[in-house]
């Protein structure tokens, strides 16, 4: 760059001289030359006049010749700093390429590094691969002829264990039947034996009735027995009783005969009120007493009478069989049990006579 203005200095000396000498000889060239003689003594003079207007003209000319050279050479100037601007700025773009380039280039022999470490390890991971493959492989063929093994194996299990299933089916079967026959003894035997229960506990339950009706038969009898000497009793108190009631109406028949009429009225009310309280008592107790009797299919048709002693607040004292299936009667004694307490009556007779009061107990 300095090579090329050193070059355009002198191009511009150069073209300032030749103007110089153009314009020297330009002025000699238009210069009016006039000859005046003079004689002085002993020599002879020539002088040259120039017109003033010529000189100025070409000094105008000049002027404007150096002007229009040095507008040149400033243009020449600009045009050749302009020029050095516009190498500088490619020089720069130049380094900025080469730098760039010498970037690239170390990015490139960079990436060549890396790609040939990735082709050495893609190589070597290729290599290895390829040996796990063949390990796989080798693997592969092992674990095959062992799965081989292993299903010839298998067969055979699977083969006697059909064998086994189809015995143990037999078995099976062999058990059912013998386990169906022995239900069916074992069936034949509980029915023997439920019948020989039946029978015993029919032969029971007769010899049940049969001692029962022995009892309530002597019942009966002792029962007519002393009804009959009651009733003998009776009419010997009765006989005595209307002989001295004989002897007392003889004197006051007449005056107690309204009197007693009335006292024998209402007595006999009273008595038909205590006996009927009585007889709704016993059918209550009867009703709750049934309530809580655990019924048997043996029980229907039979009945048992009991006596029971119950306090003036209702509460059960005792209970007690009087007669009646034995069964049914222990059946009896445990429903009262569970009732334990009865309720009473405001009437004290009707009261007094539900402390000892006997119930008749028939299922229904």
């Amino acid at each position: 760059m300095k090579n090329n203005d050193n070059k355009g200095y002198t191009g511009a000396t150069v073209i300032s001289v030749l103007l110089h000498t153009a314009l020297f000889v330009g002025l000699l060239w238009g210069a009016d030359f006039t000859r005046v003689s003079h004689q002085p003594s002993g020599q002879s003079i020539e002088a040259v006049v120039i017109d003033p207007s010529v000189v100025s003209e070409q000094a105008r000319k000049i002027r404007q010749q150096r002007d229009e050279a040095k507008r040149q050479e400033d243009d020449r100037l600009r045009r050749l700093e302009q020029q050095a601007d516009l190498l500088e700025k490619q020089r720069e773009q130049e380094e900025k390429r080469l730098r760039e380039l010498r970037a690239e280039k170390l990015t490139a022999e960079k990436a060549a590094r890396e790609a040939e470490t990735e082709r050495k390890r893609n190589a070597e991971a290729r290599q290895k691969a390829a040996e796990e493959q063949r390990k796989a492989e080798e693997a592969t063929r092992i674990a095959q002829e062992k799965s081989a093994a292993a299903e010839a194996e298998r067969k055979r299990q699977v083969a006697e264990q059909r064998k086994a299933e189809e015995a143990a089916k037999k078995a099976e079967a062999e058990r059912v039947r013998a386990e169906q026959e022995r239900k069916k003894a074992e069936e034949e035997r509980e029915r023997q034996i439920a019948e020989k229960k039946r029978a015993e506990e029919e032969a029971r339950k007769a010899e049940e009735a049969r001692k029962q009706k022995i009892a309530e038969q002597k019942k009966a009898e002792e029962a007519a027995r002393k009804a009959e000497a009651a009733r003998v009793e009776a009419e010997r108190k009765a006989e005595a009783a209307r002989k001295k009631q004989a002897e007392q109406e003889a004197a006051l028949n007449e005056l107690f005969s309204g009197l007693e009429s009335e006292s024998e009225n209402r007595g006999s009310a009273r008595g038909r009120f205590v006996s009927d309280e009585v007889s709704r008592y016993g059918a209550i107790y009867t009703q709750m007493i049934r309530q809580n009797l655990l019924v048997d299919n043996s029980f229907l048709g039979q009945e048992c009478v009991v006596k029971m002693r119950i306090a003036g607040s209702g509460l059960l004292l005792d209970v007690t069989e009087v007669g009646g299936n034995a069964s049914l009667c222990r059946a009896t004694k445990t429903a009262v049990l569970k009732v334990s307490s009865f309720p009473m009556p405001e009437d004290k007779d009707v009261a007094a006579q539900l402390q000892n009061i006997e119930l008749t107990v028939k299922p229904e």
